[in-house]
């Protein structure tokens, strides 16, 4: 099973860092990463596999929502099947 997390916010040193810190804390393997850089503001996809993750998913995305506001980004985490459907016509 994978997963997608989402990260917008203004631009500084370590943003995929600390992200992907928090992915490892969970036990959740970073597959692929698209980040740019849009003037002074970042915006990154990952794509993780949360297959063998030591939380729920939906815990993990709440607690990669609180990291994200005490670092100033906006995080979201959803899984692959329902952003494959969002995107759908």
């Amino acid at each position: 099973m994978r997963a997608v997390v989402s990260v917008i916010g203004k631009d500084m040193v370590g943003i995929l860092a600390k992200v992907s810190v928090e992915c490892e804390k969970a036990n959740m393997n970073v597959l692929e990463v698209s980040q740019t850089l849009l003037q002074d503001m970042f915006a990154m996809i990952m794509l993780i596999d949360i297959t063998k993750g030591n939380t729920s998913l939906s815990d993990f995305a709440q607690h990669m929502e609180e990291v994200g506001k005490k670092e100033g980004l906006i995080i979201h985490v959803m899984h692959e099947d329902i952003f494959n459907s969002m995107h759908k016509i």
